[in-house]
């Protein structure tokens, strides 16, 4: 039976919307009204935050406060590999998407000598970086900082010399270098990207189960083949941001609502048959946002049931 860590990661300074830092209290009051102890039942941390970062407006468009997103991460990071360290299976429960880096990077400088896997499930790709981000908000970059590239051939941005040099200390957070391999990266559910998200895809041959594509062939179908491409990671870390789920029918709570995504029983099945592998490490929730939710407080309310749900199945 595995050991259970919750990581509480209330930060929201890598997204371009506020709101993300209460997801994880929306979850437990999802909890409470659902008379449940899970927060009691594990034992948890809380990661420092720097959300008052949001109010320093002197920062650079193409990659906002990443002074704090580094900052975040690197913290993050040591939380996570500690407790793979000290023999726990970490449940990181984030605000915004960048933490993902921190988490992917704990992992790898817990397992120094083993290959990464990532399962994506994502209404976006994550891979732009500061010199080709539309938008500058780092939630949209942390693959790329995993992967350790920048996607010059797309580039459209000039950075300044102090984003140069966090971005790259951002790739180089718990071990030097790239933590994954990009033919260890498989997406699922990826529907809203920009062109050179899809151009580095393509370019680095990255496998983006759509939502379309699994109902067709069958979940089963694509996630055995997804574990078969994964078959030479040794860990495997799945990061779920709840855009992935269809806005339409769960809820908007959530920064970026896209529609025409999974339902939430295909979530559950899909973390279950992963998880039926015995290689996943290390698992995260990302991106509920209950100051945009009109329904309530659906989103944590379905993510909490999730969460619920796939701890269960971990624990064995």
């Amino acid at each position: 039976m595995k050991k259970i860590k919750i990581i509480k990661n209330r930060s929201d300074v890598g997204a371009g919307t506020r709101g993300s830092d209460m997801g994880i209290d929306a979850m437990e009051i999802a909890a409470i009204n659902a008379n449940n102890d899970y927060f009691n039942q594990f034992e948890f941390e809380d990661v420092i935050t720097e959300n008052e970062s949001i109010y320093n407006k002197v920062n650079n468009s193409f990659a906002k406060r990443i002074g704090s997103v580094l900052g975040q991460c690197t913290r993050l990071s040591e939380h996570v590999k500690n407790g793979l360290d000290e023999g726990f299976f970490p449940i990181v429960l984030s605000g915004d998407h960048s933490s993902a880096l921190g988490t992917i990077s704990g992992i790898k400088a817990a397992n120094p000598e083993k290959r990464v896997g990532v399962i994506w499930i994502d209404a976006h790709a994550d891979i732009h970086s500061p010199y080709t981000s539309p938008s500058g908000n780092i939630h949209g970059m942390p693959l790329a900082a995993a992967l350790s590239n920048d996607n010059l051939e797309n580039k459209i941005n000039d950075i300044s010399q102090e984003t140069y040099e966090s971005w790259e200390k951002m790739k180089n957070i718990g071990t030097s270098g790239a933590k994954v391999l990009a033919e260890d990266v498989v997406y699922f559910g990826v529907r809203d990207t920009e062109q050179p998200e899809d151009d580095q895809i393509e370019r680095l041959g990255i496998k983006n189960y759509k939502v379309a594509e699994v109902r067709y062939r069958g979940l089963d179908v694509c996630v055995n083949e997804a574990l078969e491409k994964l078959s030479n990671s040794d860990v495997i870390y799945i990061s779920f941001d709840v855009d992935a789920m269809d806005c339409d029918m769960v809820s908007y709570g959530t920064g970026t609502p896209v529609p025409k995504g999974f339902d939430p029983d295909e979530i559950v099945a899909m973390i279950k048959m992963f998880t039926e592998s015995q290689k996943i490490a290390c698992l995260e929730f990302v991106e509920v946002n209950p100051l945009l939710d009109f329904k309530g407080n659906k989103m944590a309310e379905t993510a909490f049931e999730i969460l619920n749900e796939v701890t269960a199945i971990i624990q064995g």
